[in-house]
């Protein structure tokens, strides 16, 4: 090759937009601002009008959070509302021909085809355990409205700084047993430090049900990395959920935090930080169920799309000032319990 055509060459690679490589941290400048150093929470609570009618102490559940990275807000959903919820839960198993509920089967014979229609799915198996209900709260107004509590609403806002959004839901009866795990793996917004999590608890938590464990202050610890996809779990990763699960155990006993166990009554709310490392214990008694509530959040600057339409734009539905955006799949499914 001439040094001619060296020279071009090089001019060429060195226009030519390389690929970054895959994030093992979040990007700083990206952080909400409670996550950065020097936040300065009194002086946010002071300017927050929305926090002055927050029937909890919204600067004391800040820092706690920002120490801790979760919050619990007792008594916060009335009871009414999850005994509604839970009533539209029961008709959808027992009526399990009507819907097109996706329904996830974390049960080996269904390996192949985990994620199904309702329709779709033995009733039997529908009731049973190892069964996730996913983005029920399409379907469901009494759904969007505990996802979109205003208690929740306005903690969340104050943490992103931003409007809410919500992304996602699991419903299920019975205890997750899942592995130590920590949510921004799977569940990935536009901007990935903007996640958070509410667990909305639908009876009294027993501690032989599968309750859910969690480490405080595990939000802030590096980052695992699955190699080729940096932190970021996909069918591509280098390594899978248990090494995962196997390294968050790790560093967290190296750090000296200490695993608590989440045993809170019916209509509580945790709420969690994308980093806090967390997993369902195993049940100990399979008589007893943990019916639960699951929400994934981000902000409007964030998560600008639905996951199913990124190109699109939204249909959004609106309640106490934040969004939830309708499943652009199943137009005919949305608000169907009423």
């Amino acid at each position: 090759m001439s040094l001619t055509s060296r020279l071009k060459s090089m001019v060429k690679q060195a226009l030519t937009p390389q690929p970054k490589p895959p994030l093992t941290e979040f990007e700083y400048a990206t952080l909400p601002w409670i996550d950065k150093k020097n936040a300065n929470i009194d002086s946010f609570v002071k300017q927050y009008q929305r926090g002055q009618n927050f029937p909890y102490d919204l600067a004391e559940k800040l820092r706690f959070w920002q120490q801790n990275g979760y919050v619990i807000l007792e008594k916060a959903i009335q009871q009414e509302w999850v005994d509604q919820l839970w009533r539209e839960v029961e008709e959808l198993i027992e009526h399990h021909e009507r819907y097109r509920t996706n329904i996830r089967i974390d049960r080996p014979e269904y390996a192949a085809q985990p994620v199904m229609e309702a329709k779709d799915v033995p009733v039997e198996v529908l009731d049973g355990p190892y069964i996730k209900i996913m983005d029920f709260h399409d379907n469901s107004v009494m759904g969007k409205k505990i996802m979109l509590h205003n208690s929740i609403v306005t903690f969340l806002e104050a943490v992103f700084g931003d409007r809410v959004v919500a992304m996602q839901s699991l419903l299920f009866k019975y205890g997750s047993q899942q592995a130590t795990h920590q949510d921004f793996a799977y569940v990935v917004s536009e901007n990935p430090s903007h996640l958070a999590a509410a667990w909305i608890a639908l009876e009294d938590v027993h501690i032989d049900s599968g309750p859910l464990f969690y480490f405080p202050g595990s939000h802030r610890l590096r980052k695992f990395d699955f190699g080729t996809t940096g932190m970021f779990y996909s069918g591509e990763s280098k390594y899978n959920p248990t090494d995962f699960a196997q390294y968050l155990e790790k560093v967290c006993q190296e750090a000296g935090l200490k695993r608590e166990t989440l045993l809170i009554k019916k209509g509580d709310v945790l709420l969690w930080h994308a980093s806090l490392a967390h997993g369902g214990d195993a049940i100990r008694n399979p008589a007893l169920t943990r019916k639960s509530y699951v929400c994934h959040y981000s902000s409007l600057k964030a998560y600008q799309h639905h996951r199913q339409a990124p190109t699109s734009e939204p249909v959004r539905r609106t309640i106490n000032g934040a969004d939830v955006f309708a499943n652009p799949l199943m137009p005919d499914q949305e608000d169907i319990f009423k």
